[in-house]
């Protein structure tokens, strides 16, 4: 494995659907800090295509989390729901190409095939049902009502190989990953697909993520491939668990940042202690923002599940308080 380009763009892509919480802010620093590390830039994206879920108050949250917690980011915010003529462009570009095609398939039959796969002991992917219809059954279809969604032809052999900077090599089967949406039936992009067209356009080269991610990869180094777009290097991360392993949740001490700072807890404590949650370090002791930066390793990001300690977090918020300034104070 290596680490991170001598000139690195990282970007930070959260869903304006709720408030931040711990794995997203972790994410957003990790990426943060490998920028700065090398002179780079951290660039911060909305991924809000999806109307029903995103919120303008949670847009603005997000901001203000980021600020508190001292991430600034470089050049103007992406945001995707004003982008709909470059995904338009994509689209009508493999189209042209033949990479693609409408499906009419209910979210209720695809639910019948999934189960049917399932209790058959296969994989579930979709079945190709609408790839090869002609243009008279494409006519019928509309002519019940059915609104398309817009597949991604995968191929029906071969692989898709890469580096993952946390895991190491990752090969995927084409047959066990199937025709994926790039278009949803509203006309607007689905994440993986505007996701990885704004990472090209943007210029990101290196992309640190949830390890639930992981198998979204191959579906999106596939788009850029079929749009002759550069595809960043990505990473990871392992996910935040509870003190005993258990998934992190309100019962364990989750909590947003914006209720963190309700009470009282410094930027500065929570920074040092997510640094420490999946990154592996030698630093010791409180450090600033700029020394986090010039510790962090991308090849120091750990695979084992990242346990957020409550008691360490008070032992890192007594270490910032103590220096505090009388003016801080």
């Amino acid at each position: 494995m290596t680490d991170a380009p001598a000139m690195t763009v990282t970007r930070f892509a959260p869903s304006p659907s709720g408030e931040l919480h711990l794995g997203n802010a972790r994410t957003a620093l990790f990426n943060y800090l490998l920028a700065k590390r090398s002179g780079g830039q951290f660039l911060l994206r909305i991924e809000d295509t999806d109307a029903e879920r995103s919120k303008p108050e949670y847009t603005a949250q997000l901001k203000a989390d980021l600020q508190w917690l001292g991430l600034p980011w470089d050049g103007e915010i992406v945001e995707q729901s004003r982008r709909g003529e470059v995904y338009a462009k994509a689209f009508a570009q493999l189209e042209q190409a033949g990479r693609v095609y409408p499906c009419y398939c209910t979210p209720l039959e695809i639910e019948i095939s999934r189960k049917t796969q399932l209790a058959s002991g296969k994989p579930p992917r979709y079945a190709g049902t609408c790839r090869h219809l002609d243009e008279t059954q494409r006519t019928a279809k509309l002519a019940e009502g059915r609104k398309p969604t817009l597949r991604f032809k995968v191929p029906d052999s071969g692989r898709v190989e890469f580096i993952d900077l946390v895991h190491g090599e990752q090969r995927f089967e084409c047959a066990d990953i199937g025709d994926f949406i790039v278009q949803r039936a509203d006309g607007s992009a689905a994440f993986f697909f505007s996701n990885i067209v704004d990472d090209a356009l943007s210029g990101v080269t290196v992309v640190l993520r949830g390890e639930d991610h992981l198998s979204n990869t191959p579906r999106q180094l596939m788009i850029a491939e079929a749009l002759g777009l550069p595809a960043p290097a990505y990473g990871h991360i392992s996910l935040i668990t509870s003190a005993d392993g258990s998934p992190l949740s309100k019962r364990h001490g989750a909590k947003s940042l914006k209720r963190l700072k309700q009470e009282g807890y410094l930027p500065l404590a929570l920074v040092n202690h997510l640094f420490r949650l999946g990154h592996s370090t030698e630093l010791h002791g409180l450090q600033t923002l700029d020394e986090l930066a010039r510790g962090f390793d991308s090849t120091h990001l750990v695979r084992s599940p990242a346990r957020f300690d409550p008691v360490q977090l008070e032992v890192w918020q007594r270490d910032a308080v103590h220096r505090l300034t009388l003016d801080e104070a």
